[in-house]
């Protein structure tokens, strides 16, 4: 017999050989109904595993990321089934779950049309309507050859799994077949309600080098309702598009002649300043201080800093006086310099230096997303040198900064720790020391986290902070690294109270994430309808007519006296046609002066928000906004 501790803290014995879904059908029947796969010992498992020792297990159902990711690569395999019926010449690559949804990559004879997704559609639901259990079963090399010999992509495969060693393992559903790993569900029957979202080109293994495949992305839903409330997201998503938003507002765009670097317009400069301001004065409040590294640096630190062997393919390199430098793709070696610089002793640290630091790294173009995944970009990053004693109380300050700051913006988060990945760096001893420092700040900090297992930087565990925004997406932003690794690596000291030579701890840190992502972000948040903290122009002055310009001049000097951004808008249009732009423009205040206003020293306001119009005094009006900005009201 063995004891498997369950979720909730209670302790069963099962014969040895039960599954994780045998265990799960001894708890309840809804719950074996709902279950998409286990977490045994913090691994995520295939429901069809059998328990073989004493160990901590958990059911993940649709609710949880790595059930939906179950749910979803069950999907992929009934996207590919239904593909293969349709088209039997087709070739099938891989297919995986991603963030939201899945996708299937296709060697086929012509791209597939919008008409064609509404026919594997159909086929989808009636392979799911047959409720067809999956059965796993694993082969040798040569037995996987021969079962996927028509197979050129997934031979491929096969030959890189045979190198890893081990038998190969395949999922089955009634005619259809598949090369994976899993885990799966038990059948295709909760996948009630499918949606192939569009088809677009992708490369095999992303390299330009290499056959043109057509993907098919999809989401697919344990229910109808579900299913409704996502296409209704991703309409809304499509109006708060940051990219259509940009050049709508004349924020920023990005051109051809430069794919993957943003150009940043006059008004989303100042948006962009805006942030940064605020961003530096919250630092200086918690005791930062700013640095500035520069934008390329010999080849050999990126060796010594280990970015080299982990991360050579995304950075651009260049020749200067014939020796060979990198554009910075991440700015902490820079930061070991400038610690270097002097001698620390105890009594300095914490050292918190905080950077707006350009980093370059070569993205895939098929990966290129506005803002939201550029080429080139300015990263919030701060790095935190300490004494080992000093972990927990930094990395709970980090925390706070980060939560300050989310506050501002109305966001809500959530929290993951994630632990070491199979490429990196260090001891044992070194991971666990820092994985359990993370783990203790964030029992003490209080706050619900998941782990993610293996997804850690490699030089140390994360912790990272995941956005959720007005219509529900999610978004990976600050993030809070601690590392044992490169303070060894650039011979980092500090004199200790015994008067002898230790090495500091490392945090790596940001908060925004990226000013430019965080942009985007912001932008699909508001709807491009910035708080008048943030937004580039504050208030619209309109004139009802010529004869009202000299008043409109006096009250948008007493807006610009005390720091609102304002413009005047006297153009020889009708004052409806003005206020219309203006509020597409989505400016937070318009100000309509006519004869009343200029003769009383009052102000017609027109909210942004309900369309209202208040007559206020001049001076009310000035307070009003000057509050709203000061308090950061959203």
């Amino acid at each position: 017999m063995i004891q498997v501790k369950l979720k909730d803290g209670t302790v069963k014995e099962f014969a040895e050989g039960t599954t994780v879904a045998e265990v799960t059908k001894s708890l309840g029947a809804g719950l074996l109904k709902a279950a998409c796969a286990g977490k045994v010992n913090g691994k995520v498992v295939d429901l069809r595993t059998p328990l073989n020792e004493n160990c901590e297990l958990s059911v993940l159902t649709f609710d949880d990321v790595e059930g939906k990711h179950a749910f979803w690569h069950t999907a992929s395999h009934v996207l590919a089934q239904a593909v293969m019926r349709l088209y039997p010449n087709t070739k099938f690559t891989i297919g995986p779950a991603v963030e939201n949804g899945f996708y299937y990559d296709f060697d086929v004879e012509k791209p597939f049309t919008p008409e064609d997704l509404e026919k594997i559609e159909k086929e989808m639901a009636a392979i799911v309507k047959s409720g067809e259990e999956l059965e796993r079963f694993t082969l040798d090399v040569p037995a996987a050859k021969d079962l996927m010999k028509e197979q050129p992509y997934k031979l491929e495969l096969i030959d890189k799994h045979a190198a890893e060693g081990g038998p190969i393992s395949f999922y089955k559903q009634e005619d259809f077949t598949d090369l994976c790993a899993g885990p799966h569900l038990l059948s295709v029957s909760p996948l009630k309600a499918i949606k192939l979202i569009q088809s677009t080109g992708a490369y095999w293994h992303g390299d330009s080098n290499n056959q043109m495949l057509c993907r098919v992305y999809g989401i697919a839903f344990p229910k109808a309702s579900q299913l409704q409330e996502y296409l209704t997201m991703l309409e809304e998503a499509k109006r708060r598009d940051h990219r259509k938003l940009g050049r709508e507002l004349d924020l920023f765009d990005i051109y051809e002649e430069g794919p993957g670097f943003p150009f940043f317009f006059p008004k989303g400069m100042v948006l962009r300043n805006t942030l940064e301001s605020f961003w530096r004065d919250i630092h200086k409040k918690c005791g930062y201080e700013e640095i500035r590294t520069p934008l390329i640096l010999n080849e050999e630190l990126w060796h010594r800093s280990g970015h080299w062997d982990h991360y050579k393919d995304n950075m651009y390199t260049t020749k200067i006086d014939d020796k060979d430098y990198a554009i910075k793709p991440m700015n902490c070696p820079g930061g070991m310099l400038v610690y270097k610089r002097k001698l620390h002793s105890y009594r300095d640290l914490p050292e918190r230096a905080a950077e707006l630091g350009i980093v370059h790294r070569h993205e895939l173009s098929g990966a290129l997303h506005g803002l939201m995944r550029v080429r080139c970009f300015t990263q919030d990053d701060a790095h935190i040198f300490m004494t080992p004693e000093q972990i927990e109380e930094e990395v709970l300050g980090v925390m706070s900064l980060i939560d300050n700051i989310y506050k501002v913006f109305g966001f809500d988060y959530f929290l993951e720790l994630s632990t070491r990945p199979e490429d990196s760096m260090g001891t044992e001893e070194q991971w666990e020391m820092a994985t359990n420092a993370l783990r203790n700040a964030l029992e003490k900090n209080g706050k619900n986290y998941t782990v993610n297992e293996g997804d850690g930087a490699f030089y140390g565990p994360k912790i990272d902070f995941h956005l959720r925004d007005s219509i529900g997406r999610t978004w990976q932003c600050g993030t809070i690294q601690l590392d044992f690794q490169m303070p060894e690596r650039f011979d980092l000291t500090y004199t200790g109270k015994d008067g002898e030579k230790h090495r500091p701890v490392m945090v790596h840190r940001t908060a925004f994430g990226s000013i430019e992502r965080f942009i985007g972000i912001l932008t699909e948040h508001y709807a491009g309808a910035f708080p008048i903290w943030l937004a580039p122009v504050q208030v619209k002055i309109l004139p009802v007519t010529d004869d009202h310009i000299p008043y409109c001049k006096k009250v948008m000097g007493a807006l610009e006296e005390i720091g609102i951004r304002c413009e005047l808008d006297s153009r020889n249009e009708k004052v409806g046609y003005r206020i219309r732009e203006a509020q597409l423009q989505k400016i937070p205040y318009m100000l309509v002066l006519g004869e009343k206003e200029a003769a009383s020293g009052d102000v017609a306001v027109r909210d942004r928000r309900d369309g209202k119009t208040t007559v206020m005094s001049l001076e009310a009006f000035l307070q009003k906004a000057k509050e709203e900005i000061d308090t950061k009201a959203n």
